[in-house]
């Protein structure tokens, strides 16, 4: 904040643009410039909406009148000499004065931080904290919708330059505000068309045809001269058509000619800015896509050469240098070519910043990553003639979904931490156990308090997101109750939660199978019977269950002894297995809403899972984990290391 003089640029900036003019009367009030406080008195720091910045400024001449000052100044003068000395605004109504005595304030409190030798991050930081604004901003970002989302970009925004402002005091250290200031305004914001910015002379430069008027390049690129674009030939104006008020009354609207004519003089600015060499680029596509060059292209007096099919790489930067790293170590490529590629290669690395970065550092070698073959270890990382341990939760993902994904998260331990999700499941599965063992009552209210204990330690996104899992929470514990009292075909529960390690054959494999089955019962022949609850928000279909590996290896166990303890050391027979899905209702002619689905399994027939567990056990001595897509990609944490995905394709191929 130091005292400035605000002049009006003129038409252009660069080669060929005029250079700013000189300061008009008023241009600044105190220390503060006109344009600037304008801007901050309509900004969300002071939320000061046109109507009330009228009123104000008409109340401020009025006071410059009964001052004595017949002419006072323009409205926008007084109201930045107000901002900049808020005490004048204490007689005025506090209906249409008060956002603006607020920021005001402020705005002083700002200046002596930074007189004191604050720094631009302190500054930030009494603005945010001071005004309304971030109270609005969390509102709306909770109500979610379109403002919501808004909101969120306002809140990644003000992150980020809060981010900046840090970044700045850590590298340089003590730059000032006006440095930081200076910084900011360089910086190129593509979505800004209007702010002024420094740039490079040996820059590419994007902007408008209206806006490249008076500038000049040696080589310029007219990109996009299709037929109903340019010319665009629509009506101009607004909806009342304010535009068309003159000096003489209503003009009348520009007819199609007119149009036509205004249209061919801008492609005529757009092409004449080229000194030495001009492109003009278009789509041809088949008569009846539409897409068609515009007939300016025509006119231009140059034949137009047709270019069919794409590209052979991506028009960017990064595609570039790939193009080029590969030429450099394609053997078939001639050494001309190559030595080419590799002098081209330099020149990119070579090119560097105001501050010294370099612009291409993937054109380095330091950052190239070389691929060789892959390694093998002499010896192998299990021993064979040991049993091969699994879990029945994992042998799905290690057979039927993606066996790459498996080794990453349960063999290098590189999952992502646990989510929300999984902690939803976690209490619903320990308020089931502590309610079959007859710990707790089956009472929803009991359970609810129980939830209610230990619901916060649970890390949602948002409090709307934790409020509405607590509430799907509890209707799944509600169908949990229902489904406890009811009556199951004349099961009985025998154990819940029980852990179990039992080793198993599996062809030319042992398998060592360790788990916790959810719950188990008896049926009325004395059978056992394997629960397992389900959390999730997807369920498989009824085919997949009948060969749902995890309830098929419950099964397996049970006939090899998971479950003698529990019947009194006498081996049961395995009577089936189910999945009770909490958080899905059941079909309306099975309970509804009421009572959750169940997907059941029946008793175990034919070879099938010692078939599946030799196929596991193989993989994982083996060491043959290949991926395989599927709808598991979409959540998968390892996309960006796997060969099967774009995304991981250009990191290892």
């Amino acid at each position: 904040a130091a005292p400035a003089a605000v002049g009006r640029p003129g038409v252009g900036a660069g080669p060929g643009g005029s250079g700013p003019t000189a300061p008009e009367p008023y241009a600044t009030a105190g220390w503060l410039a006109v344009e600037t406080a304008l801007e901050l008195l309509a900004s969300p720091l002071a939320g000061v909406d046109p109507a009330d910045l009228r009123r104000l400024g008409r109340a401020l001449r009025d006071e410059e009148r009964a001052a004595g000052n017949k002419i006072p100044p323009p409205s926008d003068v007084l109201l930045a000499r107000a901002l900049a000395e808020p005490r004048r605004l204490v007689a005025h109504d506090p209906a249409y004065s008060k956002g603006a005595q607020r920021l005001g304030l402020l705005l002083q409190e700002t200046r002596t931080l930074l007189a004191a030798g604050g720094t631009a991050e302190e500054a930030l930081w009494v603005l945010w904290q001071g005004t309304p604004w971030p109270g609005r901003l969390e509102r709306a970002a909770l109500r979610g919708g379109p403002a919501g989302r808004n909101a969120d970009r306002d809140l990644d925004a003000v992150c980020a330059l809060f981010e900046t402002a840090a970044r700045a005091e850590e590298r340089v250290g003590g730059r000032g505000v006006l440095n930081f200031l200076e910084e900011l305004d360089a910086q190129d914001i593509a979505a800004d068309t209007l702010t002024r910015r420094h740039t490079r002379p040996d820059a590419v430069r994007l902007m408008t045809a209206h806006r490249s008027k008076g500038l000049e390049w040696s080589f310029v690129v007219v990109a996009g001269l299709q037929e109903g674009l340019w010319p665009d030939l629509r009506r101009r104006g607004s909806l009342l058509e304010a535009d068309r008020i003159g000096r003489d009354g209503l003009a009348e609207p520009l007819t199609p000619g007119a149009l036509l004519a205004e249209e061919r003089r801008l492609f005529y600015v757009a092409a004449t800015r080229a000194c030495d060499r001009l492109v003009v680029t278009a789509v041809k596509a088949a008569a009846e896509d539409g897409d068609q060059p515009s007939r300016f292209l025509a006119e231009l007096g140059a034949e137009p050469k047709d270019v069919p099919g794409r590209p052979r790489r991506p028009l960017a930067v990064s595609a570039l240098v790939a193009e080029l790293r590969a030429t450099t170590v394609d053997p078939e490529a001639s050494p001309e070519l190559r030595e080419a590629a590799a002098d081209r290669l330099a020149r990119l690395a070579a090119l560097t910043d105001e501050d010294g970065q370099p612009l291409v550092p993937a054109a380095h070698p330091d950052r190239w990553w070389g691929l060789f073959e892959p390694t093998r270890s002499p010896e192998p990382l299990r021993d064979r003639d040991r049993p091969v341990a699994l879990s029945p939760s994992s042998l799905e993902n290690l057979v039927g979904t993606c066996s790459l994904q498996w080794f990453l998260g349960r063999e290098v331990k590189a999952a992502a931490p646990a989510t929300a999700a999984q902690g939803f499941g976690n209490v619903v599965h320990v308020l089931a156990d502590e309610v079959a063992s007859g710990r707790t009552p089956a009472d929803l209210d009991v359970l609810m308090a129980r939830l209610d204990s230990v619901w916060d330690a649970l890390a949602f996104d948002a409090p709307w997101k934790s409020a509405q899992e607590k509430q799907h929470a509890r209707v799944a514990l509600e169908r949990f109750l229902s489904w406890h009292v009811m009556d199951r075909g004349g099961r009985t529960p025998a154990a819940s939660e029980h852990g179990f390690d039992v080793t198993l054959e599996a062809g030319e494999y042992e398998v060592r199978i360790r788990g916790s089955m959810d719950r188990v019962e008896t049926d009325e022949h004395g059978r056992a019977y394997v629960v397992d609850f389900k959390t999730g928000k997807s369920a498989p279909t009824k085919d997949e269950v009948a060969h749902h590996p995890q309830l098929a290896v419950y099964q397996l166990a049970v006939r090899e002894g998971a479950l003698d303890e529990v019947f009194g050391g006498d081996r049961p027979e395995p009577g089936g297995a189910e999945l009770v899905q909490l958080r899905q209702a059941a079909p309306k002619k099975e309970g509804g809403d009421a009572l959750p689905k169940v997907q059941a399994q029946e008793p175990l027939t034919g070879e099938w899972v010692g078939e599946l567990l030799a196929t596991a056990a193989g993989r994982v001595l083996d060491e043959r984990f290949t991926p395989s897509t599927g709808q598991h990609c979409t959540t998968c944490s390892f996309r960006a290391s796997c060969s099967a995905r774009p995304e991981g394709r250009q990191v290892v191929d």
